[in-house]
């Protein structure tokens, strides 16, 4: 009998996804009012002050992140695809589509995110894992199918579309950087992307909203962008990227049902098709399980942790004996058989 397995990182990919899905109903209906650009950036500018206090207040002053060349050039990037592109192009999409069915399509992004990760970025998979992208795909398809010949409706979709692949690029590059600081992470992409985008909309003489819509579209960019990225960040150090892109997909579900249930937003027969879909495909990658001997190359690394069964090391440092901490440790070589996913700790090839 298959179930249902969650784990910290389950329960941080599911509130990310709730998060992010219930702002967007809430950002369409903010389009209209004002430019996409200056939307974006200042949904991602709430996001990046936001976090950047939390941080603070957290750490009792700052402390500067312990990235290395190469994690700042990902970071850089994934800013660049994740924090400026894709925001622009999602409030160009939801101008042209209904919430619920923009909410849906984002879907996209668990697809792509898997495709990317295991074409690219050789993340292990199996059938089931792909079995859930194709009834995800099957499910877009239905959706993204316009019920009225019009340019509208393939903008909105397509626009829709590549926020979802600059994303999709954004999470696999996080990925590479995700036992570092989350909190810096996520509050940097927000803050500079925020800055950028706004920066950009002034620079061409857009017209900016009153101060009023400004602080809401603020507090919605800190929960829906801000807090949803730490939690999306903390996932992918424990799932891998594609299976916290499967998890991260009940997001458009959450968005859709919010939409419906308090926009009143209509929906059709093809609309719970897609969803019934959509829903199936979600529901097997919560129901997968890989488990298989594998062995844990010498590694080296800092990053937040309890002393479970590949933490078994000893402190060259004073330690209180509070869990879960973060230090510099050295994991040496095991071969061991265990119910995992692709996290920061088993990033092994697959003979099969």
């Amino acid at each position: 009998m298959l179930k249902f397995h969650f784990s910290r990182a389950t329960v941080a990919a599911l509130g990310a996804a709730l998060l992010f899905g219930g702002s967007t109903p809430f950002a369409k209906q903010l389009v209209g009012n004002s430019s996409p650009l200056i939307l974006a950036g200042f949904l991602y500018l709430g996001s990046g002050i936001g976090l950047g206090f939390v941080r603070l207040i957290k750490d009792r002053g700052w402390n500067s992140p312990d990235l290395s060349k190469f994690e700042w050039l990902w970071l850089l990037a994934a800013i660049a695809f994740g924090g400026m592109i894709a925001p622009t192009a999602l409030m160009i999409g939801l101008a042209h589509t209904l919430a619920s069915t923009s909410s849906l399509l984002l879907n996209l992004e668990a697809v792509l995110t898997a495709v990317l990760a295991w074409i690219f970025f050789k993340e292990s998979t199996d059938k089931r894992i792909i079995l859930g992208m194709l009834l995800i795909v099957a499910g877009g398809v239905l959706l993204s199918w316009p019920q009225e010949i019009g340019p509208q409706n393939w903008l909105g979709v397509a626009s829709i579309a590549v926020a979802c692949l600059c994303w999709a690029i954004d999470n696999n590059l996080t990925r590479k950087i995700s036992s570092s600081d989350a909190l810096f992470i996520a509050g940097s992409k927000g803050f500079v992307a925020g800055i950028v985008n706004i920066s950009l909309a002034f620079l061409i003489g857009l017209r900016f909203p009153l101060w009023t819509n400004i602080t809401y579209t603020m507090i919605l960019g800190f929960l829906g962008y801000g807090i949803s990225l730490v939690l999306f960040v903390l996932a992918l150090r424990g799932l891998g990227t594609a299976r916290t892109g499967a998890y991260f997909s009940t997001a458009p579900f959450m968005g859709a049902g919010i939409a419906i249930l308090f926009f009143q937003e209509p929906t059709s027969g093809l609309f719970w098709i897609a969803a019934v879909l959509m829903g199936i495909g979600v529901w097997i990658h919560l129901t997968e399980r890989h488990t298989h001997v594998h062995t844990h190359e010498p590694l080296h690394h800092s990053h937040s942790h309890y002393h479970d069964q590949h933490h078994q090391h000893t402190h060259e440092i004073p330690w209180d004996g509070q869990e879960p901490h973060s230090h510099p440790h050295q994991h040496e070589k095991l071969t061991h058989t265990h119910h995992h996913y692709p996290d920061i700790h088993h990033r092994h090839t697959h003979k099969e």
